[in-house]
């Protein structure tokens, strides 16, 4: 019954900005960490930000600068406001959630998203 839902993304321009949001619903006690994947034809599905329920944040290099997550934990939800986007950040971007804590019975899982497709022109 818990599962990630994902929106915000389509098409832009390059340079243009989208912000990506991903809501958990369901049972949930707890989430240690959510983050965005992205994953493009023909390339291996790469971790693009995470962040911690503490605050603790990674990027990779390649969108640092330009991308910023962020996270409501009363909400159960992440952001992704992505800016100055280039045709390579073009890719289906996936939400996940580690250690997700199911509640009553306190089970831990990795969840993920169904995926959004972000196409960026030039």
């Amino acid at each position: 019954q818990v599962q990630l839902v994902e929106s915000g993304g389509g098409l832009v321009q390059a340079g243009g900005s989208l912000r990506l949001s991903c809501a958990a619903s369901g049972s949930i006690f707890s989430i240690n960490a959510m983050g965005w994947y992205r994953q493009a034809p023909g390339k291996q599905r790469e971790l693009v930000a995470s962040i911690t329920s503490g605050g603790s944040i990674k990027y990779v290099d390649s969108v640092k600068g330009r991308f910023t997550i962020s996270r409501d934990n009363a909400k159960n939800t992440v952001y992704l406001q992505m800016n100055s986007l280039k045709p390579e950040d073009t890719a289906v971007y996936y939400c996940n959630a580690d250690r997700l804590r199911t509640r009553p019975q306190g089970r831990y899982l990795e969840v993920w998203g169904q995926g959004t497709l972000v196409t960026v022109s030039s």
